[in-house]
């Protein structure tokens, strides 16, 4: 994960000035749209992983809860030290104790993270019996490199969808992964990564048209 961190760094202050405010005008992933429906209103804490600048704080805080943050980059940090409490950490190893958050979340992260899988045993651990984890990425069925998406009325799905593997292959050079590359996970693998960390499923939402860009997840730690 160090040389994701490294690019990350590189390009923080690109992904602030330029990227976010490129994309952010009304909500056409659904992202949060994804955030209110199936994170929802709450108290207590919400762990973001995977945190980045901090930009989904504001409306974690919206909807009641307390975030913090935790992210790899220290140039992303940067940014978000002033939107909320943040830690730099890896997140297969959360510097956090057994069973003491309400809820977490990861937002349009999981290609940045190759030991994803281990994020979620370790989001499972910290979770409370009860607590709730939302995940909202990036498509498995219809992003990634092996996707070209240059015409948004039909994405063509070539060859590579079921490789799993890293690549800076990308329709686009307005986005992230050309920059910084993405591991990817089919579908199957994906949602098995969720059941063997201990979480369950209770509910799913796609997000962005004509053809969904995004796949998002609600699960719950039980004990």
């Amino acid at each position: 994960m160090g040389a994701v961190t490294a690019a990350y760094d590189e390009i923080a202050d690109w992904y602030e000035q330029e990227f976010l405010p490129a994309s952010s005008p009304g909500d056409p992933l659904g992202i949060r749209r994804a955030l209110t429906d199936l994170l929802g209103p709450g108290s207590g804490r919400c762990l973001e992983v995977g945190c980045g600048t901090g930009v989904h704080a504001e409306q974690l805080r919206a909807l009641g809860w307390t975030p913090v943050g935790v992210d790899l980059s220290s140039g992303m940090l940067g940014y978000a030290a002033g939107r909320l409490p943040v830690a730099r950490a890896d997140a297969t190893r959360l510097p956090i104790r057994d069973g003491v958050l309400d809820a977490a979340v990861a937002v349009m992260v999981h290609t940045d993270m190759p030991g994803y899988p281990g994020v979620l045993r370790e989001v499972a651990r910290v979770l409370r019996p009860g607590g709730t984890f939302v995940h909202v990425g990036v498509h498995p069925a219809f992003c990634g490199g092996f996707a070209d998406r240059s015409d948004p009325q039909a994405v063509v799905i070539r060859p590579g969808y079921l490789d799993g593997h890293w690549t800076k292959a990308s329709w686009t050079t307005q986005g992230v992964r050309d920059k910084v590359g993405a591991s990817h996970w089919p579908l199957p693998g994906l949602l098995h990564a969720f059941l063997d960390a201990g979480l369950t499923f209770t509910r799913f939402s796609e997000g962005g048209t004509p053809v969904p860009t995004v796949l998002s997840i609600k699960s719950i730690r039980y004990a």
